[in-house]
Parts: C-alpha cells; structure tokens; sequence
C-alpha cells in the first residue's frame, strides 16, 4: 500500500463532498426543514401540498416542460419506476441501450416480468455509448428506454426519440436532470430521482409525461386481461395523485422540501443555462487536468460523450485509486470512489450545481500534491 503524504488543511475544498450517488445539500435546503407546519404533518393538506406545487411548477420552468405534458411525482426512486414502467408503460415489448448499471438493471427489470416479451438490447462497453435504431415492426416492440446520464459510467447520451410509429420513448434522467438542457418534446417519459442534481434525499421519483405515455398508461391499466398492477406501482394513480399536489402513499415531505428549495436556487442561479455552464466548466476542469497528466486519463474517450455531472477519471499507474480515495476521505474529501466493477483503476467526481468551481479546483491539487509525493 502506497504511504500518501499529509495534506496541508490549506489546501482542502472548503466543502469535501463530491459524491455521484446521493450529492452535496446546501445548508439552506436543511434549514427550510425547520418552517412551521411542515415536517410531521400530512401529505394531503396544505402546507406541503403548496409545497409540492411549488416544486413541480418549478420543474416545469427549469426543465422547460411542453404544454400537455405532465409533472408527476411518485415513492420508491427511478428504481420503482423501472417496476411501474413495467407494469403501465410497455404494453408488450421494449427495446434498451445499455452501457452501464442503471441501463442493464432496467432491462433486467423488463426480462423478469412475465407479461412482457424478451426485451432487446442493444449494449456498448462501459464508457462508450450506443443509439437506439427502431426495430422491424414484427418484433412487437413498443417502448424505447435509454440512459440520458449512465451514472456508473460517466457517459452522457445525446437524447432523442426513437422513430417508430406508436412507441413510446422513455429516459433516464436521474443524475443529470436540472443539470443539462433537455428537448421533452423528444420523449415520452423522463424520469428522475432527486438526489443528484436536484440536492435533496433519495425516496422519490418525477416523471415528467408526454400525453401519449398517459393514454399508454391508463390504456394498459384498464385493459381486459391477467395483468395485475399493484397499487403501489399504478401510474395513473401517481399521475392522479400528482394533479392534486401530493403523492398516493406519505412522501418523504424531507425530500421534497430540499427539491422544492434546490429548484427555486438554481432558477434564481439563472435558470437551465446558467446551471449547464457551471456543471461544464466544473466537469472540463477534471477532463482537462487528467488528459495533461502523465498518470491520468478520462476514463471515456469520446469527449462528446462525457457526462458534465459525473467525471471519471483513470489512474494509469501503480497507485491504487481506492487508496487514494481512503486517504482522501481522512481529510474531508468525500465519496470519489468508483462505481463497483466500472473501470480499472478509477476515481468518480461529482460535478454537481451546488458543486463549486474553488472546491473543484482544491480536491484536483489535493490530489495531484498526494500523486506528485508517490510517483
């Protein structure tokens, strides 16, 4: 095991989280948890449903959400989502990209629901990228679903609809939405959790909904038939639930509250464009600095393709990068570990909006003082 030096507190980020799973919250989300009336009262009454309202109307502006279509909240995170599209949104067979984790567990979500056709899948090597082409229409495929930002991978994937007549197109937004411009009119279905970009809590997911995914889901979910569609898993009861302000089970209000206050910030940060341009100046400052270092590299090649959110970064040498991230973590500096089995030997960054530019800066000489000092 390398021995790394220590690290001289003036060079560490005045705040050391950079993680890819759940991101940074800003102290002002956890002090809006203390506003009368809202923590420890119900879902179903006012003030956490004008506080839901609050957060989907400011969804709708940052994410610039087409007339017709609908925000929709609902509990359990993009991985219950999965389950509900399953259950409402394929209606016999649905073709997948997958080049990292979230996009195979989808499909694997799909391959195990015995209503449902063998799914399609189209698959790339983690840090590359693949596009959906439509199928011939005797393969029964109804639905098209992709990663906008693989997580795991760091890939960013042009978004776009899948041309073919009657299908439904359906994105992953989770860690880049509120992040990076999105075309809705392109999808169907763009569905996120609100721990990344967005600063708040795991629990949730939003959906935002095109009028054809609506028709698709009340459609499959009146249909004469054997499937059944648990409560819990019911779209139309989500997007029901959603048009009165609040979800059909109790939320977790902690989570929407955060989301609420992280949406109102990055609207008065300037809105979608102002966001984007942080998150990529932050992101192409590790992409720059590992492409000029001897012993680094972006883990994906394609520069088009690299995720302004999630930064990974190859050690190219004989430093073992979970050893550094131990290290790092001894001083403050937070979660910068790979996603389990993605890469050899790598390190994983959260470019967040909430993430800034200085603290960035600090965590890439923080590590080049612990690499200069083993090499």
């Amino acid at each position: 095991m390398v021995d790394f030096p220590d690290i001289n507190p003036e060079l560490l980020p005045t705040d050391g989280r950079f993680g890819c799973g759940p991101s940074k919250v800003r102290a002002d989300q956890l002090q809006a948890l203390f506003a009368p009336l809202l923590m420890g009262t119900s879902h179903r009454a006012a003030p956490v449903r004008t506080v839901v309202a609050d957060l989907k109307d400011g969804l709708r502006t940052l994410l610039n959400v087409p007339d017709g279509y609908e925000v929709v909240l609902g509990n359990g995170g993009a991985s219950a989502f999965w389950d509900m599209a399953c259950a409402c949104l394929i209606s016999s067979r649905a073709a997948f990209g997958s080049w990292g984790a979230f996009g195979a567990k989808f499909a694997l979500e799909a391959e195990r629901a015995p209503h449902l056709g063998t799914p399609l899948i189209d698959e790339a090597e983690a840090g590359s990228l693949v596009t959906l082409a439509p199928r011939d229409a005797s393969q029964g495929v109804d639905a098209y679903a992709y990663p906008h930002n693989e997580t795991s991978t760091g890939v960013t994937s042009p978004v776009y609809r899948v041309a073919a007549p009657g299908a439904l197109t359906l994105v992953d937004g989770t860690s880049i939405a509120g992040a990076a411009p999105i075309d809705l009119t392109q999808v169907d279905a763009y569905y996120f959790s609100l721990q990344k970009s967005l600063g708040s809590d795991g629990g949730l997911w939003v959906a935002i909904l095109s009028p054809a995914a609506i028709e698709r889901a009340r459609r499959v979910e009146t249909a004469p038939g054997e499937r059944w569609i648990p409560q819990f898993l019911s779209l139309s009861a989500a997007i029901d639930n959603s048009a009165r302000d609040q979800t059909l089970n109790t939320p977790a209000v902690a989570t929407i509250i955060m989301a609420q206050q992280q949406v109102r910030w990055l609207l008065e940060r300037g809105g979608m464009d102002a966001v984007a341009t942080h998150c990529a100046q932050a992101s192409s400052l590790i992409y720059d600095w590992a492409s000029a270092h001897p012993a680094l590299s972006p883990f994906v090649a394609e520069p088009a393709w690299r995720s302004p959110v999630t930064a990974t970064i190859e050690i190219n040498a004989d430093v073992r990068a979970t050893d550094l991230a131990a290290h790092l973590r001894a001083y403050g500096i937070v979660d910068i570990g790979a996603y389990r089995g993605v890469g050899a030997n790598q390190l994983r960054i959260g470019t967040w909006p909430s993430v800034e530019i200085g603290d960035v800066e600090a965590l890439l000489e923080c590590i080049d003082y612990c690499l200069e000092r083993v090499l």
